[in-house]
């Protein structure tokens, strides 16, 4: 087994949303769960079929995004893994109505950050084994830290 490092490239005001699923219907119905929750954002989605042809399937409303997810995708190269782009929307927006659909397993990570894949390889194909989703903690917080932390949440409308 051999153990490789894939970073993704995350541009300015992108979000993106990596997962695992079981089957080839993930694409479509990944698809009808942005449009339906975030119908003004613009997204793609890619998926890696795991057995037959063994493709990269991809869908979305943007044509940047769609891009952007295969190149992720397939930069991954682990069946069954998914890949969520998106402009105009922020993962805490989908991210409950994509866990919800059926063939969804789990989800790695949903971030704007610099990002890393660890990604194993064996003589069967590649799985992740997990995320690097941006820098490491400098301090714990402090009192104004929470003030600032809890004033940004009410600034930005999540929180009253």
């Amino acid at each position: 087994m051999e153990l490789k490092l894939v970073p993704l490239e995350i541009p300015e005001g992108v979000n993106l949303i990596l997962g695992q699923s079981h089957f080839i219907k993930t694409v479509e119905d990944v698809y009808e769960a942005m449009v339906t929750t975030a119908p003004q954002s613009k997204f793609g989605v890619a998926f890696n079929e795991a057995s037959g042809p063994c493709l990269t399937r991809v869908d979305g409303n943007d044509p940047a995004m769609r891009e952007l997810a295969a190149r992720h995708a397939s930069a991954i190269a682990a069946g069954h893994t998914f890949v969520v782009t998106m402009r105009d929307a922020y993962p805490i927006n989908v991210l409950s109505r994509i866990k919800d659909v059926p063939e969804v397993c789990g989800i790695f990570c949903a971030t704007a950050n610099p990002l890393e894949v660890i990604v194993a390889e064996s003589g069967l194909g590649r799985g992740i084994l997990g995320v690097i989703d941006g820098a490491p903690p400098k301090a714990v917080e402090t009192p104004e830290d929470a003030d600032r932390r809890r004033a940004f949440l009410r600034t930005i409308g999540y929180k009253r």
